[in-house]
């Protein structure tokens, strides 16, 4: 077999061979990886607005920092394609629960008719939170495996085979949108007309078919093997470089630093990084001194230590995106609650379910994923020169600065709403479709961005934790949208006197988003500087200024892994 037919990412076929480009991976893989599995979960605690806003957000915010669970497990023991089917099934076992939840009477509170209203038992709502923690868990495993695992199906290193890689990206998050568009569509209007059993069994029977789906393409999938929990190897980083720092170890300009021989890293099936300048304090980790053994509490190679120093570079740029999050939380609670109260008949037969109207969002990355990736990004190209057209850096920033503008959408329409169309459903919800069409395109710039970025920019063995960094910021921003509705509801006066109260015609929602708009605005100020500073991931090839030399010794923890010590000039 010809060496160039071959990947050169390390990733493996079904057989643990190396994977070959003919046979695996690329666009072959990808409609098997595609599946988007989404359900519409929407239930009635009979709770205050303000409360009930929390309440998603809450479960919103749980599920998307468990992704950083699903990706340890995924990087250091099972594999993103494990984790993917082993989380599926939680998933789908939570779906069985929720389903039985919203279908038998003695699982769900009586129907409401006269307030104030019954509430759920103590036993119903644990079966209830106990069916959404397991939805919340399946969701944490699959969400940070599922791109990354798409994205491992492309070689980085072949030219042809990168570009496809980036353009999976972006229609990846195209297929999401499908999935959301038929979600709260279909799926909120057979609610509407059959109940929430059905609303929850058809998305419950759409997990077997997805797992099924998924499982047909293994053979022709390129498999990265787990390569050991990268936040243990991070640990001993710091405690080598600070016991180092304590017996007196400096860095000069000849300080001898620690590297295995091997072709590969001495993380299993990871590529070595060449060492930077940066952070020259945690260098003191790979430092060689005499008591030095091959025991990683002790002295790390170079590359353990890049590929701590990876992760550290990226911290600045994910803190820096958490503050959109916030406004991405609204389309989930104070969005939907202004349509409930505004006219959405569409014609004189049909009227707009109020859980999907967030159709206005997803249509809107249906259209602008198809243009950019065949229109701007050639066009674009030619004139700056990158192969993406814009960096994932700048494509982050155009995301940031249109969001400023969606939550000042947001404000001016509830202004005019509370001030002129009091009366309920006096007020066409197509108004609110400038905010959702905003909120929309902020999205699909930010999140293709972040996945381009905390994909490329991590390294072998944290490509699952890296995805799972940028998508715990929809968690993060779900609590502080959390936070900050409780903060301004406490300061304003409370839920009775207060901007956010039961009632939107009384309350000032447009207040809470100007606050919004403001943030956001703040936020992407902050994002420039941080992007400005930001230095890009090292190359996977060993820096010229490494010099290898001939000192081997014996290592009976590895099986006599030959090792050689390297030389910074």
């Amino acid at each position: 077999m010809e060496s160039s037919n071959l990947v050169s990412n390390s990733c493996v076929d079904l057989y643990g061979r190396i994977a070959d480009k003919r046979t695996t991976g690329g666009w072959k893989a990808s409609p098997f990886i595609i599946v988007n599995m989404v359900a519409y979960l929407v239930f009635e605690m009979h709770q205050s607005l303000p409360d009930a806003a929390t309440h998603v957000t809450d479960w919103i915010g749980a599920a998307y920092v468990l992704t950083l669970l699903g990706a340890f497990i995924a990087d250091a023991y099972l594999g993103r394609f494990r984790t993917i089917l082993v989380f599926s099934a939680i998933y789908t076992v939570g779906m069985i629960f929720l389903t039985l939840s919203a279908s038998l009477d003695k699982l769900r509170p009586e129907k409401c008719t006269v307030k104030p209203c019954k509430e759920a038992s103590q036993g119903q709502t644990t079966f209830l939170y106990g069916a959404l923690a397991l939805i919340a868990l399946g969701t944490g495993g699959i969400k940070p495996c599922v791109s990354s695992f798409g994205a491992d199906q492309f070689d980085e290193r072949d030219e042809k085979e990168v570009q496809k890689k980036f353009a999976f990206f972006n229609w990846f998050f195209f297929a999401i949108n499908m999935g959301a568009l038929l979600a709260i569509t279909l799926l909120v209007y057979i609610q509407d007309r059959m109940g929430w059993g059905w609303g929850f069994g058809i998305p419950t029977g759409a997990m077997f078919v997805s797992i099924i789906f998924l499982v047909a393409g293994v053979r022709y999938y390129r498999y990265q093997k787990p390569m050991g929990s990268p936040f243990t190897r991070f640990l001993q980083v710091m405690v080598a470089s600070v016991r180092n720092h304590l017996r007196g170890v400096s860095v000069g300009n000849e300080a001898h630093l620690y590297e295995v021989e091997t072709a590969q890293s001495d993380i299993a099936g990871a590529r070595k990084l060449s060492h930077t300048p940066h952070f020259r304090f945690l260098d003191k980790a790979a430092v060689i001194t005499e008591e030095a053994k091959s025991n990683r509490w002790r002295i790390c190679t170079v590359t353990q230590v890049e590929e701590f120093k990876s992760f550290i570079r990226l911290l600045p740029v994910w803190a820096s995106t958490i503050a959109l999050s916030v406004s991405f939380a609204q389309l989930s609670t104070f969005f939907l609650s202004q349509a409930n109260i505004m006219d959405r008949r569409l014609g004189s037969n049909f009227k707009i379910p109020a859980g999907s109207v967030p159709v206005f969002s997803a249509i809107n990355a249906l259209i602008l994923v198809p243009i950019y990736e065949k229109f701007m990004v050639p066009f674009l190209r030619k004139r700056s020169g990158h192969h993406r057209g814009i960096t994932s850096l700048q494509r982050m920033g155009v995301g940031l600065f249109i969001s400023i503008f969606a939550m000042a959408s947001a404000a001016l329409v509830e202004k005019k709403r509370r001030d002129h169309y009091s009366r309920p459903f006096s007020m066409s919800v197509f108004w609110l479709f400038p905010q959702f069409f905003l909120i929309g395109s902020a999205e699909v710039f930010i999140y293709v961005g972040q996945l381009e970025f905390f994909y490329d920019e991590a390294t072998d063995g944290t490509r699952s934790i890296s995805s799972a960094m940028f998508l715990s910021e929809i968690g993060i921003g779900s609590w502080l949208s959390t936070a900050l509705v409780k903060i301004v509801e406490a300061a304003s006066g409370g839920e009775d006197k207060g901007w956010l109260r039961n009632d939107l015609n009384k309350s000032k929602l447009d207040y809470f988003y100007w606050i919004l708009t403001g943030i956001n605005a703040l936020n992407f100020l902050v994002y420039l500087v941080v992007a400005s500073c930001h230095k890009g991931k090292v190359a996977l090839v060993r820096d010229e200024t490494i010099v290898e030399f001939s000192r081997v010794t014996d290592t009976p923890n590895t099986s006599n892994r030959r090792e050689f010590q390297s030389v910074v000039f």
